[in-house]
């Protein structure tokens, strides 16, 4: 079993990441923000060797990218910058969780050849940290895995995400309020975000990038139809006709290179999770 260090262990993604890899028999060291900043080398100074880096830290809320272009810049790329001369330091290989990156995608479904179209300093900000990541591979001779996942979801998501709300309009059983109901996403269950983690161990060296999918797309409309079915609901829709600048309107992925690459497929369709969310939030409260 490997020694893994998985930075923002305490986030969305990182906690059920490291449930997944215990349950494994990994041996894992989490880093979050109360144990430093990752903009900060020394952060990284304090933990002792391992094999593998999970790096997931980073600030994530696309607003707040607005606001604060240069802190996200600071914590996305420098904080992945020190992750991977960590690794270089300690013999260790990289997986780095990107986002999606492609804006309005130039074809569909979106493969990795497709050419990135950052469009908010938060893309921005993962972008170039991905080329640091293939720098590091280059020159440094760091094996790195870089996944850009599609539209997560799942239990622990924050409820300003649009699944996570309107489950919790539904459960309180009243009207779902969104901004527009046509824009379409690929979403991907928390689970098998993990599942794909989890076979970066085993990817080949050198550079690997990999998108993160369903493979398929649904709109606003279609996901509070499935999820009011799981429910049993018929609550009122109420759209505010708002149409965000610069949006996309429909984007799923080529998740063929994630099927060669690291054997992975998606497991659960969007109304399995939306059971098993339903089921967690219920419990919860």
């Amino acid at each position: 079993m490997a020694k893994l260090l998985v930075t923002g262990s305490d986030g969305f993604i990182g906690r059920a990441l490291c449930q997944n890899l215990r349950a494994r028999g990994h041996d894992v060291v989490g880093l979050t923000r109360h144990e430093g900043d990752i903009a900060d080398a020394a952060t990284f100074d304090r933990v002792g060797a391992v094999d593998h880096v999970m790096h997931l830290a980073g600030r994530t809320y696309v607003p707040d990218s607005w606001k604060d272009p240069a802190g996200f810049h600071n914590t996305n790329i420098l904080g992945t910058a020190n992750a991977l001369d960590f690794c270089r330091t300690r013999g260790a290989r990289c997986t780095y969780v990107s986002s999606y990156l492609y804006g309005v995608p130039e074809r569909l479904p979106v493969s990795e050849t497709c050419t990135p179209r950052p469009n908010t300093p938060y893309a921005l900000s993962k972008f170039l940290a991905e080329q640091i990541c293939a720098f590091y591979v280059e020159h440094h001779g760091v094996d790195v895995t870089a996944i850009r996942p599609f539209n997560v979801f799942g239990p622990g998501q924050k409820p300003h995400f649009l699944i996570p709300q309107i489950i919790l309009d539904v459960i309180a059983q009243r009207p779902i309020r969104v901004k527009d109901l046509a824009p379409r996403r690929d979403y991907v269950y928390l689970d098998d975000l993990i599942d794909a983690l989890v076979k970066t161990l085993d990817a080949p060296a050198g550079y690997n990038l990999c998108n993160i999918g369903s493979g398929v797309s649904l709109s606003v409309s279609e996901s509070i139809d499935i999820i009011q079915s799981v429910a049993g609901s018929n609550l009122q829709v109420v759209c505010d006709g708002v149409v965000r600048p610069n949006e996309i309107n429909d984007v799923y992925a080529d998740i063929s290179r994630a099927r060669s690459l690291l054997d992975w497929s998606p497991r659960l369709s969007f109304r399995e999770g939306i059971e098993r969310m339903m089921l967690e939030y219920r419990r919860s409260q």
